[in-house]
């Protein structure tokens, strides 16, 4: 569920309807923040993480936000006020999470490739130390440099190894990491040799498994199939001598794109619950790394259109909003809701759906200003007829949107809007174009030796 709905429109008398974000009027918040700018709201965000952590209470999980799908620090304070903690994958991040007011303590820190800085970074801000903070690694080499530093430090921190269980989620190719030919972590046979050669270092406490196996996920089948490898994994070690005591199972569940498209969080937990709850009951501890599943159907992003241009059969919607605020459509070909926020009555949405049974649709490329053939929203979309002016809501945008969002073409930054109620705050500024060239004055020589 979403707080983005299709009220009666207020400034009109006739049958106009206007897509409101909780209590504001879509066009409101465009008219106060400019457009394109993303809007997320407080509601939807609060509601999705409490239904995931009533849906997989039996477990008793730590549910580390994945900051990487959206770092607003607005957000990341919600959630960790709320009592998340984060999913980090670089320095930055784990600043990000720490300015958030979430203890290093309650974050797992992944990632193939952590610099030494980052490494000290992390030491230093206790993450590892206590609690349920974890490294999650991710190969031999880096297990033996988090050691080195850690011992470098005199620092004892747990960690987790990442393991791939070999398991198809069926997913986008860029975003599928669980098979044994994946870049992240390493194979089932990999890691019993692994903590034959590493599970006894005192300085890195090897006590965890990390599984995630991609995202966006619609079925529980791969989950079912990672978590029983998993634990058949975990006897296998515990015959050997080594105890495990956290099982990080990950992220990567669905979010509806499209109306139902997703199960319900509840049907991921039926089931994963019962393969785990005994353990749980025995003390193992378990960690969640959602992202999209909370913050993309609490996000939209907002553009106007500029012009509607036919060209031979093809009728264009260009739009202020391009590639390098939404990536994704063009990166992974993804299915993004798009639709008027004022319309007809006739044309209020009932579902979010790739085909609208709704008469007098017309086909619409909805298009950005960038310099690039890639850059769209949609091909071929049904869609109510457009006009200069009209305001667009482009929905499921809040986890990878402004995550993934870049400057390209010389385009300042959107802005970032939350919504309470009918209060609204603008949670990032809309970039100028000094700030563009901000890093690029006044250049400072390099004296060299």
């Amino acid at each position: 569920m979403d707080h983005f709905v299709y009220r009666p429109d207020r400034h009109d008398g006739g049958d106009h309807v206007a897509m409101h974000c909780e209590q504001l009027p879509a066009e409101e918040i465009a008219r106060l923040a400019g457009t394109p700018c993303y809007v997320y709201s407080k509601a939807t965000l609060l509601e999705h993480y409490q239904r995931l952590t009533a849906a997989f209470a039996p477990l008793a999980p730590l549910v580390c936000y994945s900051i990487k799908s959206c770092g607003n620090l607005s957000i990341c304070k919600l959630l960790g006020e709320a009592g998340a903690g984060m999913d980090v994958v670089s320095g930055g991040e784990l600043y990000r999470a720490l300015a958030a007011g979430v203890p290093a303590s309650r974050c797992v820190y992944a990632g193939v490739g952590k610099t030494d800085a980052e490494i000290e970074q992390a030491l230093d801000a206790g993450l590892g130390a206590s609690g349920l903070g974890l490294f999650n690694v991710e190969s031999e080499e880096e297990f033996e440099n988090i050691a080195r530093i850690a011992r470098r430090k005199n620092a004892v921190c747990n960690a987790a190894l990442r393991v791939n269980p070999d398991v198809d989620p069926k997913t986008h190719r860029y975003t599928s990491t669980g098979k044994k030919e994946s870049k992240f972590g390493v194979d089932i046979e990999r890691a019993k040799a692994f903590f034959r050669r590493f599970g006894r270092d005192p300085h890195c406490r090897l006590c965890g498994i990390h599984l995630h196996i991609g995202s966006p996920i619609y079925t529980t089948q791969p989950y079912v199939e990672s978590v029983q490898k998993a634990t058949a994994l975990i006897d296998e070690l515990a015959a050997e001598g080594f105890t495990i005591t956290t099982l990080d199972l990950g992220g990567g569940f669905g979010a509806d794109y499209e109306t139902d498209q997703s199960p319900t969080l509840a049907a991921y937990a039926d089931a994963i619950v019962p393969l785990l709850a005994a353990r749980v009951l025995r003390g193992l501890k378990i960690i969640l790394e959602p992202g999209r599943t909370l913050v993309a159907n609490a996000g939209v992003l907002l553009t106007r259109v500029l012009y509607i241009k036919t060209s031979g059969e093809k009728t264009f919607a260009i739009c202020d909003a391009g590639m390098n605020d939404l990536l994704r459509p063009s990166l992974y070909q993804a299915f993004h809701f798009i639709w008027p926020c004022r319309t007809t009555a006739s044309f209020a949405p009932a579902r979010r759906a790739k085909d609208m049974a709704i008469d007098g649709l017309l086909p619409i490329d909805v298009v950005g200003p960038i310099c690039e053939s890639g850059d769209f929203f949609a091909v071929d979309r049904p869609l109510p007829p457009l006009r200069r002016g009209d305001l667009l809501a482009i929905y499921t945008a809040g986890a990878y949107g402004m995550a993934m969002a870049s400057r390209y073409n010389s385009t300042p930054l959107p802005a970032e809007v939350l919504v309470d109620g009918s209060t609204l705050a603008i949670v990032r500024k809309r970039e100028s174009y000094e700030d563009l060239i901000a890093h690029e004055r006044s250049p400072e020589p390099v004296v060299t030796g």
